[in-house]
């Protein structure tokens, strides 16, 4: 017995097709598909939800020191003349960033590897805004279940499919 669905495709075209399945269910929490491809996008998608709810605290936070450019009212930067050449203005700021222990960063690599880049509209305008899904993992999708040993998705059968009678299902987080 195959220990996967091949799902009529060649390897990389099933791929990319789970990539991008995994990636439409994490980003918007649930996601209308045949029920073959439901049962194999579950099976990544909880292994991705469980490695996101083990390494969810596992950071250090440290104070860097940064230069930010100075911007004026209009959020241009601001340029001053030297030697005969227009310099930028930069500001030095304190933050606080997450540094990464090293099995959460071995966590984050593991699910770079099977999430796509996501690129969302900004609304009301024609800009695009990339949204760091393996951040939205750690810090808006784990903490839910973090008193859950499995069982993040669910399945709801839908009805058949009207061009081919394919049995469509609703996979969702829970």
């Amino acid at each position: 017995m195959a220990g996967y669905r091949k799902l009529s495709r060649t390897s990389s075209q099933r791929k990319a097709l789970l990539r991008s399945q995994v990636t439409a269910l994490l980003l918007n929490g649930k996601i209308v598909t045949t029920e073959a491809k439901a049962k194999e996008v579950r099976k990544i998608a909880e292994h991705i939800i469980a490695l996101g709810v083990k390494e969810k605290d596992n950071f250090e936070t440290v104070k860097v020191t940064a230069k930010v450019a100075r911007k004026d009212s209009n959020g241009k930067r601001v340029k001053e003349v030297v030697d005969g050449k227009k310099v930028t203005v930069y500001d030095e700021v304190e933050k606080e960033i997450k540094k990464d222990l090293p099995s959460r960063l071995h966590a984050r690599r593991q699910m770079l590897k099977v999430l796509y880049p996501v690129k969302t509209q900004v609304e009301g305008k024609k800009k695009t805004k990339e949204v760091d899904m393996v951040a939205k993992i750690f810090d808006e999708i784990a903490p839910k279940y973090v008193n859950k040993n499995g069982g993040f998705t669910r399945i709801v059968k839908i009805g058949q499919r009207k061009g081919d009678a394919a049995m469509e299902v609703v996979l969702e987080l829970v």
